[in-house]
């Protein structure tokens, strides 16, 4: 039976280049991805996490695999740039918005492809800007922005279409540190009221723990695929494997003035 809510996985995917020095860019990467995941792929410089990124937007094909959107093989999709319209968004390191176009205009691009009017582009793009906290540079151009500014304009356009997953690549990495955490929040806020789905490659270890799931790869494989752990539940971690949440664990050697209280703390100790 199909899990609903898987958006997108791979089976064996598997990336080659080169003629006669192969590189197995990616080797055999079996990944699931499901609605709301906000991921997190991280690895050393040649380890497969672009590759991994356009192959899951159809940027590029396998060499062997395959990748599964919603059920369906990409590798019978005939129209891959349609395809990308309406199923994915892409943010990336550079913005690549267009220097003459407005921030409004940048956003409604991805919309020429739905074939919708210019009034519902327009206010698509209204609505999308005031979402990222734009509402009032509607009209700016990308030069008149500031680095954060012309992210959140890449972000808004990343959801132009409504897509069933947004890929972001160094989504932060020419943006300072205080620049870099308020786009986390945005793309964190965005996750949480809209639901969107994001997988995010980035080099930043900062970045990786403000999402719920690190995927770590070396050598074109899966090396790790761990949930992150909220502050709390890091700290509800050290304390069961502490001397005292081990003792109220075994039910002994505890102090009376825990005995009313263990019962309730043992029951908080093994959900993690």
């Amino acid at each position: 039976m199909t899990d609903k809510n898987i958006v997108v996985e791979t089976r064996e995917l598997t990336k080659i280049y080169g003629d006669g020095h192969e590189v197995r860019a990616l080797d055999g990467v079996n990944l699931v991805v499901r609605q709301g995941e906000v991921i997190a792929i991280v690895g050393p410089s040649g380890s497969g996490k672009s590759t991994l990124l356009n192959l899951l937007g159809a940027l590029d094909r396998p060499t062997a695999g395959d990748v599964i959107f919603n059920g369906a093989s990409l590798a019978q999709v005939r129209d891959l740039d349609r395809f990308r319209s309406q199923t994915v968004g892409f943010v990336f390191q550079t913005h690549n918005l267009i220097p003459t176009l407005t921030a409004r205009e940048n956003v409604e691009v991805p919309m020429y492809e739905a074939a919708l009017s210019a009034s519902k582009r327009r206010a698509r793009a209204q609505e999308l800007l005031a979402l990222v906290g734009l509402g009032a540079r509607l009209n700016s151009l990308p030069g008149q922005l500031s680095g954060g500014e012309r992210q959140r304009v890449a972000i808004a356009r990343s959801l132009a279409n409504n897509p069933a997953i947004v890929l972001a690549d160094e989504p932060t990495g020419n943006l300072d540190s205080k620049t870099t955490a308020e786009t986390m929040n945005l793309i964190t806020e965005l996750n949480r009221t809209q639901g969107t789905t994001l997988i995010i490659v980035t080099h930043n270890a900062q970045v990786a723990r403000e999402t719920r799931r690190v995927i770590a790869l070396r050598d074109g494989k899966i090396q790790q695929d761990a949930a992150v752990r909220s502050a709390f539940e890091s700290d509800l971690v050290a304390f069961k494997n502490s001397a005292l949440g081990q003792a109220i664990l075994r039910s002994d050697g505890l102090p009376d003035s825990l005995r009313d209280i263990a019962p309730k703390l043992r029951e908080l100790l093994t959900t993690v």
